[in-house]
């Protein structure tokens, strides 16, 4: 399979507005990762204007188990986006630090019960898929192929470094790299070229982030 089959013939089917809104939820994206970087909180209101396009993606797609998991991002966001503004002195940086063996334990119990409810998403899926209706479905998790169990773990990944996000933590950063990382072959094998592009960007980001908070902490610390 050459590039062009990756990257630009499932586009044929797609109308103008579809590529539009997948650029403009790529676009948005990167400025929140970028803003992240920066310990900005303009991280948030990108990141839910991105989370947002998505959710609109999947349902015209017919993909509402994906759109309810970026219903749960939003979600997620807006809660980053409170605790952002309440630690920020300035309201638009924050000071950041590692975790502690406490918010680790909880991160762990995140992760367990992340990986249960996007695999309870995805064993109703066929359910919300057909609009609520039982007619002509059958529930379960038969229908998963490999990128759908992929994104059963990468889902979880992204959720506790969401947490870990919120809470100012230097670790958020090592679970935005595992998993955008994971997320490239899946975005192509799902026919999103565009957004699996942006996932290498989001890879390369995060590691220049983890590099950029870790600096920032040791410069603090020794004020």
């Amino acid at each position: 399979m050459n590039l062009y089959d990756l990257f630009v013939k499932p586009y044929e089917s797609y109308d103008s507005l579809q590529i539009i809104l997948e650029a403009s939820g790529a676009i948005f994206g990167t400025l929140s990762v970028y803003f992240s970087i920066k310990k900005n909180i303009w991280v948030y209101p990108t990141g839910i204007i991105s989370t947002l396009i998505y959710v609109y993606i999947l349902f015209n797609f017919g993909l509402l188990g994906d759109c309810l998991i970026n219903v749960y991002y939003t979600i997620m966001s807006v809660y980053g986006w409170i605790l952002w503004a309440k630690n920020s002195e300035d309201h638009i940086h924050v000071d950041v630090t590692w975790a502690t063996k406490k918010e680790w334990n909880y991160a762990i119990i995140l992760f367990i019960l992340s990986l249960g409810l996007v695999t309870l998403i995805y064993y109703y899926k066929p359910y919300i898929d057909n609009h609520f209706s039982m007619e002509r479905t059958n529930l379960g998790l038969y229908h998963l192929d490999w990128a759908n169990w992929m994104d059963v773990f990468t889902t979880s990944i992204f959720l506790v470094g969401m947490w870990f996000m919120a809470k100012q933590r230097i670790e958020n950063w090592i679970f935005w790299i595992i998993g955008d990382f994971i997320c490239i072959p899946m975005m192509i094998f799902k026919g999103l070229g565009i957004t699996s592009v942006q996932y290498l960007v989001f890879t390369i980001m995060a590691i220049l982030g983890y590099l950029n908070w870790k600096k920032s902490f040791k410069e603090k610390k020794v004020q």
